[in-house]
């Protein structure tokens, strides 16, 4: 692993800052070329696509720092209490079904996706899935369909499970980075034209309109100019709940762990209950939820939301600098059977999303909540409006929940579907 240019953590920060910096000064002109510029490029598309060039110019690399683990650690649940204190449970009641069926579509096109892939690149190259033993290419995308439905935590339970050859998982690691990375940054492009796609779905999304618009009159009659007591009463709120959420999330699953044979093995369905990081989400949103019926809600209007989205943009900044554009032709036969794998998923989402008349809110979040679990889909659900993280965190929450399930099936059917070579 090659070494990038800057190795200390402060000054990628500082990169970083400047990207997020550059985007948001030049999304604010009005006029000129920014202007026509934006009106293509979300500008959070941007604060993505930036760090990754860095990345792959190998200025910095996600594989030498630690602020993708700060950023997810630390911000990410921070954020979730601040984007929940003005929540409102009965509007997002009111979303109905939809949201459900297509997070569910979107499980199901990674269970099918997988074998479906082997299927159509081992007719062109069998050997690019072939293999036996502990080396056979479908141990590996085993790991990639965890990481696809449930995240970090399904993953290595993939792995443990299956045992793939230690010394190519860094292959699978790379068709799961590029191809859930490329995924999430067309899904980004896609939220600037969310009116345009619903259109072409003929999706009804006066819900979700209904919630963002209860959300930011509510916000418009609290709001007033902040005071350093805010800011200060605000970040006490956020980051004491993170250290209950890290303290009680940590000994929450290793009670769990050591009391619960079930939640120990890798193989169980409810091995979820063992990640600390599932029970810090789980207990940040708790915590945001409870204080949202509090008058805590109140400090929605000295811009708590607002606050939570400085750390949503800083962890998809440190969420764009784990892709290496560079190395997108490193295995060009796996990566096209991880874009192929992608692909069919995205494909099934928007097919079902045309049929039931699902808005590209529900496609996206649902999306997410499987390939990029916790730490992407409220990312995604906020750009649509901070009031929606929290549809985005459930979902990520539900994705854990049929992670370790939806991950053996999809395992076991890319096992019949794969040749067996060498």
């Amino acid at each position: 692993m090659e070494e990038p240019l800057i190795t200390d953590d402060t000054i990628v920060f500082g990169l970083l800052a400047l990207c997020l910096g550059f985007v948001f000064y030049t999304s604010g002109r009005q006029q000129g070329f920014w202007k026509k510029f934006y009106n293509f490029i979300p500008g959070i598309l941007l604060c993505y696509l930036l760090p990754a060039v860095f990345s792959s110019l190998g200025i910095i690399s996600g594989d030498h720092s630690r602020l993708y683990f700060m950023a997810s650690r630390y911000l990410l649940p921070a954020a979730l209490v601040l984007m929940t204190l003005s929540i409102d449970l009965k509007a997002i009641r009111n979303l109905g079904l939809k949201a459900l069926i297509m997070f569910l579509t979107g499980t199901v096109g990674i269970v099918v996706g997988g074998p479906l892939a082997i299927l159509i690149v081992s007719a062109v190259s069998p050997e690019t899935v072939g293999g036996a033993g502990f080396d056979a290419v479908w141990r590996g995308l085993a790991t990639i369909a965890g990481s696809w439905i449930g995240g970090g935590a399904n993953q290595a339970a993939m792995l443990e499970i299956f045992q793939f050859n230690p010394d190519r998982f860094g292959e699978m690691v790379l068709v799961d980075i590029l191809g859930a990375n490329l995924w999430m940054a067309i899904l980004l492009l896609g939220v600037g034209k969310n009116r345009r796609i619903d259109r072409w779905l003929r999706a009804d999304a006066s819900s979700i309109e209904t919630l963002k618009v209860k959300v930011t009159e509510f916000a418009e009659r609290i709001t007033r100019v902040p005071s350093l007591n805010d800011y200060m009463i605000l970040l006490f709120m956020a980051f004491t709940a993170v250290g209950l959420a890290h303290w009680a999330g940590g000994y929450i699953s290793q009670a769990l762990s050591e009391g619960w044979e079930w939640v120990s093995d890798p193989t169980s369905f409810l091995s979820f209950l063992g990640g600390e990081f599932f029970w810090m989400i789980v207990l940040a949103t708790v915590i945001g939820i409870g204080l949202s019926f509090t008058p805590a809600k109140n400090y929605e209007g000295a811009g708590a939301s607002k606050i939570g989205g400085v750390f949503i943009y800083i962890l998809v900044a440190t969420i764009g600098m784990q892709m290496d554009l560079s190395r997108i032709l490193e295995n060009p036969g796996l990566l096209l059977l991880g874009l192929i794998w992608i692909g069919f998923h995205a494909g099934l989402l928007i097919l079902v999303a045309k049929l039931i008349r699902a808005p590209f809110f529900f496609l996206a979040v649902g999306s997410q909540a499987n390939v990029g679990g916790a730490a992407s889909a409220p990312v995604v659900a906020a750009e649509f409006h901070p009031s929606l993280s929290s549809v985005g965190v459930l979902l990520a929450v539900l994705g854990y929940v049929v992670g370790t399930g939806g991950a053996l099936l999809c395992a076991y059917l890319m096992e019949v579907a794969a040749p067996v070579t060498g």
